[in-house]
């Protein structure tokens, strides 16, 4: 068993770049537990759609939907007015609670599962999500890993009911066993994988504040046309002089900025679609090396760049898709189930039918092109079609109108946005390596395979 563990230790390594590395710790073997009897579990409060508020400064409640893969998600979140009705206070959260949805546990990255972060609360629990807390015998952040580890996602995917709607019970979670190391044991794994983690969450912290400049440069630019209006009023524009001198300083009779155009999209890039291979033929699929990607990779991205998908296709099964493999910079749209999702192509990725991609071989950067999408958003769905579902298809796509700027103001904010980019880009593929050295340390460190050292000098040669 030692021997065939550092065999297997010692080729994630060589991926790691550090195979000189002596794994001279022999495996140890903790005491297997029930997850019930070590950590305290909370199903949630029955909260009542008539006691939900608009008010944006009352507390939010925490439902399924709001856990993602590893993180909240509170977008669109419910608000409880504090006077409709008395809920205990063991139903607030508290910072470092570890939280599952025990319905419809799976989004496409993975297991509806997060940790309580100091900006999600104040907030309640609803019911269906179950809040889990360490105990005397538990660490409660070791608990986070034990719950996002493969044992228990694959012990969840063994005892989920129900075909419309999976579900997972109370009793369920409770009965998962696990290895349960020494206090002090919990605490350094803890705190190894944590540092990966807080990491992670330092760059995706980052690639927000970058897409969000991105976004606002944009809107200034482009939609709102703020430094043509600063112009025209002869205000200062807040532009360095060899910028400002490249915008125009009035309006045409069209409400645009004199000089630039209205054209469609679909003249000024290249539009093309998708299509799936034959599932049922393995030529097309098994060993494949070439990103395959569906709206469901899009679904998780927490930057808008994919740099891998769920599945990969072989030589024969690109042949099989008319648009071929897609060059990277090409920006991705999901037109379906749902229309929206966006990205750049950090990898050069095949699309199933569930895709407008846009080839940016002309005038418009894709930085350019990914923020008209965004912006225009509303106009797209609502000129799609569909009768089971929204679609909108490739005809009624490239019509949609886009403002052109000059090929000079362009430039300028291709070199401004475009360095912005590049770096969320590295920020993103950073997360995906420490993301996957974690997961490499979690299973291993959490059954005693690996040992405490050994995991801290591979996590320091990565971070």
């Amino acid at each position: 068993m030692a021997d065939h563990l550092e065999l297997e230790l010692n080729r994630d390594l060589v991926l790691l770049g550090t195979r000189d590395w002596p794994l001279d710790r022999q495996p140890v073997h903790w005491p297997r537990m029930q997850l019930g009897a070590v950590a305290e579990l909370l199903t949630g409060f029955p909260f009542k759609s008539e006691e939900y508020t608009v008010d944006h400064e009352a507390p939010r409640l925490l439902r399924g939907d709001n856990v993602a893969q590893g993180t909240l998600r509170w977008s669109g979140a419910k608000r409880w007015a504090p006077s409709a009705t008395a809920v205990d206070s063991e139903y607030w959260l508290r910072e470092g609670d570890v939280v599952v949805a025990m319905d419809r546990p799976w989004i496409a990255a993975g297991l509806k599962y997060a940790r309580v972060g100091r900006s999600d609360v104040p907030a309640l629990l609803v019911q269906r999500v179950a809040r889990l807390r360490g105990t005397k015998r538990l660490n409660t952040r070791f608990l986070y890993y034990v719950i996002g580890s493969r044992d228990f996602i694959q012990y969840v995917t063994s005892v989920q009911t129900g075909t419309a709607v999976p579900h997972i019970s109370a009793r369920q979670i409770k009965d998962f066993t696990f290895c349960l190391p020494p206090l002090s044991e919990q605490g350094a794994i803890a705190y190894v994988l944590g540092t990966l983690d807080d990491k992670i969450e330092l760059n995706r912290r980052m690639n927000e504040m970058l897409e969000a400049t991105a976004r606002a440069l944009f809107k200034s630019w482009f939609v709102d046309f703020e430094p043509v209006r600063a112009k025209t009023a002869g205000r200062n524009m807040g532009l360095p002089h060899h910028v400002a001198v490249l915008f125009p300083g009035q309006f045409n009779d069209e409400g645009l900025p004199m000089g630039w155009r209205l054209s469609e999209i679909g003249r000024e890039v290249r539009v093309v679609g998708g299509a799936t291979p034959s599932t049922k033929e393995p030529a097309f699929w098994d060993g494949g090396e070439h990103h395959w990607a569906t709206p469901k990779d899009l679904s998780g991205l927490q930057s808008p760049v994919l740099l891998d998908t769920d599945r990969k296709l072989t030589d024969a099964g690109v042949n099989k898709i008319s648009s071929g493999l897609l060059p990277v910079g090409t920006v991705l749209m999901s037109s379906r189930a749902p229309i929206g999702y966006l990205a750049i192509a950090g990898v050069p990725t095949a699309v199933n039918q569930g895709f407008i991609a846009m080839i940016c071989e002309g005038l418009l950067p894709n930085v350019f092109v990914l923020f008209w999408c965004e912006q225009q958003l509303d106009y797209i769905k609502g000129i799609s079609g569909g009768s089971t579902f929204a679609e909108i298809s490739k005809r009624a796509f490239r019509p949609a109108p886009v403002v052109i700027p000059s090929a000079e103001v362009l430039l300028a904010y291709s070199s401004v946005v475009g360095p912005i980019f590049d770096r969320l880009v590295a920020n993103a593929r950073e997360a995906i390596s420490l993301a996957k050295t974690r997961d490499l340390l979690l299973p291993k460190l959490i059954s005693g395979e690996l040992r405490v050292p050994d995991a801290e000098r591979i996590a320091g040669a990565v971070i």
